[in-house]
């Protein structure tokens, strides 16, 4: 059955928009646009839009954010749930430069109140930066006109869905007027959403690109519709017979697997297999690539191996890696020169990379807390619905990988042939309101019980559940508050933020975790690094590790030697066996970050502690902010005595190294490597550095004139009477493109 098309023309919008749309080769609306547009949003109204991926949910966001700006009703904020995603609105949005638009985006420093973001009129964010400049109480938010939510079922996720429903509430609570356009992927329940939000609802199926599901097994797709087909088994290595069947026919390949470090050994399995398939043009554009990923003595160990992966056409892909690496990944990949991708699940709900094939083969997931479980359909259709690619396949295929026959039956009737499941609020914790509420006390949100409960009324959960049901998690979470002394309780039930407690919402920790910092940095307290590096792992902001059962042993040994350094009470530790094995996992983390700060590399402590490359990127990159967020409540709690070594440990950790080449790492250009050859080689300090030759410093391994040059320009020397020393190759048009993509990402 042929679709009819909408023309964009049809649209009552400024013509300024459609020009530039033509010549972005957009020139009828997809039914679902059509649809959207048939509603009141235009006109300002508020929209939920669920639909399949690709099929233009963006375009929808995008022209009704035109359409608020160009018609004087304010700025457009635009919400999105992973830093990789805002990356890649900011380059869509940039186009839109042309109307006189201008664009920023946002996703880092919580403890920062976003001023230059005041000069844009469409603002990227990720939710958590959103809520932080709540929380800072912005005076440029009262002139948002419209808010889109990108990707709003995840108010069904557990650890994000709190946070963007509170956001939601605040703006709501804030901006009375303001106009909301949320957008989905297809739920069962989305009238629930729009009900919420007082939004009209368009949802829908359709998609540009057919897509069918199956299951993979024995050399044999069954699909949800009973068809089959054939595929070549002769390696009997299903994920690797998958691709190559898809790449023998010019298609690309997403593979889902469960975590980071599956991500790396399922790209390692079968890039053998996929070099043969890549033209001589794709070799030499990945090559460039790879030597731009791997370019420098401080290259982490997965840079290193990413890149070796690259050049043979396949790439991992998760938030270990840095931006530019992700970005360099999303670009060969769109380019079709790269044509393998292993990803975790998060890629699904980020960027818009839709290959012919997805191979999901990782339907359970493992967590220490909860052991295996299967994962919800909504997250198997959100990696399914990156099949298929518009303009370039006629279809897409997903496919699950069963081990029996039993098993094959069992993928198709509860994922392929499935439902989503219906979203519900995940509000109704008092470990999560503690934290809004505070924040929302804190920024003059909510300054009395009614201000509360009208802010609680304007969350999903209300939509869901009668208020009740959370009043009591309410009053519990504003007692924690007060007897922690993070708020005052006035008479008349009114509250206010202690001094305290108002920074605790700026640096965007928990409460449990302000609190525990007051009463352990205390006048009181001797504090030994590795005491310290445990306290930071005790937080509940700082992602840990988990002891195995090979290592429990040494880890209690650790544990009765180290004891007395620890700033925990241990009596009655041993009593609750579930807590003791999270205080293991947190000595096991504090070793890894003691381990990173004695300029151990990142693979030799991979190899040590047997965690995934990317983690210990993690775990330090966390361990640094919550070190400066003590820092700063030891300066209000009177803990000021400890500054000295939280701030020695904070830049320690920053950089990776022992505190002999501090000084040198402040350098730009110069990391834990090149710092440590400077040492080694007699250049220990600032002064020698500015008195000493440049041709000196050059002949040092891994500095060269280049370095050299910089390092004395840092320095204040003049270093022109040397002529052009700055060696840069020169760079063809396809290294131009790409240096000024990552020149873009330069946050607001």
């Amino acid at each position: 059955m042929a679709i009819i098309m909408t023309p964009l023309i049809s649209l009552s919008i400024n013509k300024r928009i459609i020009d530039l749309l033509k010549e972005q080769g957009i020139t009828n609306l997809f039914p679902t646009q059509s649809s959207a547009f048939g509603t009141q949003v235009l006109d300002g109204g508020n929209l939920v839009l669920a639909v399949p991926t690709s099929s233009g949910k963006t375009l929808v966001a995008e022209i009704c954010m035109l359409k608020c700006i160009l018609d004087g009703r304010g700025k457009a904020l635009y919400l999105v749930p992973l830093r990789s995603l805002a990356r890649e609105k900011y380059l869509e949005f940039k186009k839109y430069e042309t109307l006189g638009i201008t664009t920023a985006m946002s996703v880092g420093d919580y403890d920062s109140p976003g001023t230059k973001l005041k000069e844009s009129d469409t603002i990227i964010l990720t939710t958590e930066r959103a809520d932080s400049l709540v929380r800072h109480n912005e005076e440029w938010l009262q002139d948002i006109g419209i808010v889109v939510i990108d990707e709003v079922h995840l108010v069904n996720d557990a650890s994000r869905g709190p946070t963007l429903e509170m956001v939601i509430a605040k703006l709501r609570q804030i901006i009375p007027n303001v106009q909301l356009v949320a957008l989905s992927a297809t739920i069962s329940n989305a009238e629930d959403i729009a009900e919420w939000l007082d939004a009209e609802l368009v949802k829908s199926n359709w998609r540009p690109v057919k897509l069918n599901e199956g299951v993979f097994f024995d050399g044999e797709i069954r699909f949800q519709d009973g068809s089959t087909r054939a595929v070549d088994y002769r390696r009997k290595k299903p994920v690797t017979d998958l691709v190559c069947d898809i790449l023998s026919e010019d298609g690309q390949v997403l593979i889902f697997v469960s975590s980071r470090r599956s991500t790396i050994s399922a790209a390692k399995r079968i890039a053998s297999s996929v070099r043969p398939y890549l033209s001589n043009e794709s070799l030499d554009f990945l090559g460039r690539l790879a030597n731009k990923i791997d370019s420098g003595p401080n290259t982490p160990e997965t840079s290193k191996v990413l890149a070796r992966l690259m050049r043979l056409g396949v790439a991992f892909h998760h938030a270990g890696l840095s931006n530019q690496e992700r970005t360099l990944i999303e670009e060969a990949f769109k380019r079709n020169h790269l044509h393998v991708i292993t990803a975790t699940p998060t890629l699904a709900a980020g960027v818009n990379l839709p290959a012919r094939r997805v191979i999901i083969r990782d339907y359970k997931r493992y967590e220490p807390s909860r052991g295996s479980y299967p994962i919800p359909v909504l997250e198997y259709k959100q990696m399914a619905g990156r099949a298929g690619r518009p303009k370039y396949d006629e279809y897409g295929e997903a496919l699950l990988i069963a081990r029996t026959e039993r098993e094959q039956d069992y993928l198709l009737d509860n994922y392929t042939r499935s439902e989503t499941e219906e979203i519900t609020s995940k509000l109704a914790s008092e470990v999560v309101l503690r934290s809004h509420l505070l924040a929302s006390i804190a920024s003059g949100v909510s300054r009395s019980r009614q201000d509360i409960d009208e802010l609680i009324n304007r969350t999903f959960f209300t939509t869901q559940f009668e208020s009740w049901e959370i009043d009591h998690l309410i009053s519990d979470a504003l007692d924690f508050l007060t007897d922690g002394e993070l708020i005052i309780r006035k008479n008349n039930d009114s509250f206010e933020p202690t001094r305290i407690g108002k920074r605790t919402s700026d640096l965007y920790i928990s409460p449990s975790t302000a609190i525990s910092f007051r009463d352990s940095i205390s006048p009181e307290n001797e504090i030994s690094l590795f005491g310290l590096l445990h306290f930071i792992c005790r937080s509940s902001d700082q992602p840990t590790t988990y002891v195995t059962k090979s290592e429990l042993e040494e880890y209690e040994l650790i544990f009765e030697n180290n004891s007395d350094e620890l700033l925990i009470d241990t009596l009655d530790i041993w009593d609750k066996p579930r807590e003791f094995n999270s205080l293991l996992g947190e000595l096991k983390t504090a070793r890894i970050l003691l381990e990173w700060i004695s300029e151990t590399t990142e693979k030799e402590i991979t190899a040590i502690f047997k965690v995934g490359m990317g983690d210990v990127h993690r775990y330090t990159r966390s361990a640094e902010w919550l070190l400066y967020a003590a820092s700063e409540i030891a300066k209000i709690s009177g803990g000021q005595k400890h500054l000295p070594l939280i701030h020695n440990t904070r830049t320690r950790m920053k950089h990776g190294v022992k505190s002999d080449i501090l000084e040198l790492v402040n350098l730009r250009g110069i990391g834990r490597v090149r710092g440590r050859m400077l040492y080694s080689h007699g250049f220990s300090s600032i002064p020698i550095l500015f008195s000493s030759p440049l041709e000196e410093i050059a002949r040092v391994p891994s500095i060269g004139t280049s370095i050299a040059v910089s390092i004395k320009k840092q320095l204040g020397v003049d270093v022109s009477s040397h002529g052009d020393l700055s060696n840069h190759d020169s760079l063809d048009e396809s290294d131009i493109t790409i240096q000024m993509l990552l020149e873009d990402f330069e946050e607001s």
